[in-house]
């Protein structure tokens, strides 16, 4: 971990002082990195799907050792038409930026002249369409009103023009993510490539012998070195040759080869229709039969075919993932005729659709005098301080910008929370934990801030503020009891027994103000208990948590999640899970299905392959268009929630003690807190 980057020359660091890194034998393999923030009420994005507006998070990195929290990493549209996160670029790579060029903007291939790592208080930025980044304040974005900065003011200066919802940012949105190239993608893309370009077949010789020939003539080498290498994995192996001359109309073109019965019997096995089709023979044979027999000429996406199974299978995986298209039908003299498929959506279908088959021809991939426009929904839903330095990657280019999820950028990026301080979003997310040690008095100091209007704080929504770590280091008395002193509502939600420590002091501060807590219980079965989120308190303990608070008067709901697709959604376990929390007296209960956001999903997915293989392609299946399941499938676990909830008497139940705070005096609504 770079700590150097947190301070300048040596002089006074950023938003936090020198960290403290501490080891404990009573946290083994934890370390706890102490730091004195500048910052501590952040404002939760209005896009998000929570009810409340400001939070607290005393830490970061959370020691339950849960398994779906962790964080992304910012792609850059390179020149060959695919992403590299930016942390990974390199001087001299080729990518897209942008020129003025007529009466638009197009997208043009530049260099990148210099990469660097430099450190700023940090912002996140999210889209209407859910396009999110990160970035400085001093960055800027291209919007529909020009170059616009992140935040409005620098060190104090006068006001600059910055992002605000009234904007629309330029570009296409988030780019999708890439195949995971498996056997079944490398299936698909020779089915697809195969079909719809090659000769498989045999004849016998005027000798009487049988001759088998398998031939591949391609005047792009990338597509010939594909399908070669994929046919090597399955044990086919070809000769190369020169097929045919350039001339001066045309190109020269090589081809492989198999002339032997066994390989072609392969080849004929490989390239057969699945029974089953995955996602990723899906996007395999989208690529191939797109490398094969596809174009980019104009702007438009096009897949021609004469072979009625083929375009069957072409428009049965665009339908799968949810691309429109239309068919069209060309009649050719003296030749039979053929269809073909087109790509409806402009520049932002046709990325999605690059990017999530992967066809290896580059020049197909070009979009290089393509214009800047875009129909898609890119208006700013929110900025959002982050509230801390963090390391940042800029470039410098021949353009002066660059492509990064999407939108036009300018300058510096960062990846997910703990990425900020070079953690990993994995292991070190659940070992390295940082302690804003000075929380409490932050929290009593904005709170007495003229600007800030008293609105309900939400606390343990991002880490839980009552994970083992606070057993050290005691913060949340403190920000307890800064809470009660100034009458501020506030709610807790917590996986963590700890809460109980500070029983009194929560109920001093009910006596003032609205006080609640929650905790999550997403299932109650001990055996997934171990195994899922190893480090917290066992489902059955966190009720009876909730059973004390509402004894002791406060109300306390259950957040009944994560629900974890086909381990802990059969009727069985949400029924012995809601019977538990009503008798828990919860208040109510609502239930979260498991989401998996890009960074989580690795990390689960790894886990997955780990715990449950078995697993591997339902998940895909269930979570292969987002970080969401389907709405149906979570229509269908809350319905059926709701109607346990009903059932076991939870539904209309009244929290035991909700007094309204005291009188205050009127206060302008503060948007944000200062950050310095």
């Amino acid at each position: 971990m770079r700590w150097d980057a947190l301070s300048l020359d040596g002089q006074e660091p950023g938003l936090f002082g020198p960290p403290v890194t501490v080891d404990t034998p009573e946290f083994r393999g934890i370390t706890f990195h102490e730091i004195r923030a500048k910052s501590i009420i952040n404002k939760v994005p209005g896009t998000s799907r929570v009810p409340f507006t400001w939070t607290i998070n005393p830490y970061r990195g959370c020691s339950h050792a849960c398994t779906y929290c962790i964080y992304g990493e910012t792609p850059i549209l390179m020149a060959n038409g695919r992403t590299k996160p930016i942390r990974d670029i390199r001087i001299g790579d080729a990518i897209y930026g942008t020129e003025v060029k007529g009466s638009y903007r197009r997208y043009v291939a530049t260099e990148v002249l210099a990469h660097w790592k430099t450190t700023k208080p940090a912002y996140r930025i999210r889209l209407e369409d859910g396009t999110e980044l990160i970035a400085s304040g001093d960055h800027r974005f291209l919007s529909d009103r020009g170059w616009k900065y992140v935040t409005g003011t620098e060190h104090g200066t006068d006001r600059r023009p910055h992002l605000t919802r009234n904007n629309k940012l330029m570009g296409t949105g988030g780019f999708a993510a890439p195949p995971k190239k498996d056997a079944d993608y490398r299936f698909g893309y020779l089915c697809g490539m195969i079909r719809g370009n090659a000769n498989l077949g045999s004849y016998t010789a005027s000798t009487g012998q049988k001759i088998y020939r398998f031939r591949l003539a391609l005047a792009d080498q990338e597509a010939l070195h594909r399908t070669r290498c994929f046919l090597e994995d399955f044990g086919v192996p070809t000769k190369e040759f020169l097929f045919q001359d350039a001339t001066d109309t045309r190109r020269a073109m090589r081809a492989i080869h198999n002339q032997s019965k066994a390989g072609n019997d392969v080849v004929r096995d490989l390239i057969a229709w699945p029974r089953i089709t995955t996602d990723e023979w899906r996007k395999g044979f989208l690529a191939g039969i797109f490398d094969a027999e596809g174009d980019c000429s104009h702007g438009i996406l096009r897949i021609t075919n004469g072979d009625a199974d083929i375009i069957q299978a072409i428009t049965s995986g665009l339908e799968h993932f949810e691309f429109d298209y239309v068919i069209e039908a060309v009649e050719r003299p003296n030749l039979r005729p053929v269809r073909v498929v087109r790509l409806r959506g402009g520049l932002a279908e046709r990325l999605r659709f690059l990017h999530l088959t992967d066809p290896v021809i580059t020049r197909k991939r070009d979009i290089a005098g393509v214009a800047l426009k875009s129909s898609a929904e890119l208006g700013v839903a929110s900025v959002e301080a982050i509230g801390m330095d963090v390391p940042m990657y800029d470039i410098t280019t021949g353009t002066g910008d660059f492509i990064a999820n999407g939108v036009v950028s300018h300058n510096c990026f960062a990846r997910g929370t703990h990425k900020y301080l070079d953690f990993d979003t994995g292991h070190d997310f659940d070992s390295q934990i940082v302690v804003k040690v000075n929380a409490p008095e932050l929290v009593r100091r904005e709170l007495a801030a003229p600007r800030w209007a008293g609105e309900h704080i939400a606390m343990g929504t991002n880490v839980d503020c009552y994970q083992r770590a606070e057993g050290r280091y005691r913060l949340m008395p403190g920000i307890i009891e800064a809470l009660r002193d100034h009458a501020n509502p506030f709610s807790i939600l917590t996986k963590g027994s700890l809460i109980l420590r500070d029983l009194p002091l929560l109920e001093e501060a009910a006596e003032r103000t609205e006080v609640g807590a929650a905790v999550s219980v997403g299932f109650v079965d001990k055996e997934l208990w171990r195994l899922i989120e190893p480090g917290t308190p066992s489902p059955l303990k966190r009720l009876e948590v909730c059973a004390t608070l509402v004894e002791h008067g406060i109300g306390c709901s259950v957040l009944m999640g994560p629900i974890v697709p086909y381990l802990t959604d059969t009727p069985r376990q949400l029924e012995a899970a809601v019977r538990r929390i009503a008798e828990a007296g919860a208040s109510s209960v609502s239930p979260i299905v498991l989401h998996l956001r890009p960074g989580a999903r690795e990390w689960f997915m790894r886990w997955l392959r780990e715990c449950r293989p078995e697993l591997i392609a339902p998940y895909e299946r269930l979570y292969g268009r987002g970080a969401y399941a389907p709405k149906d499938y979570q229509r269908r676990i809350s319905a059926k929630v709701a109607e346990l909830a009903e059932k076991h008497g939870i539904t209309g139940r009244r929290d035991p003690r909700r007094l309204p705070a005291p009188p205050a005096a009127p206060r302008p609504v503060a948007e944000q807190l200062p950050l310095l």
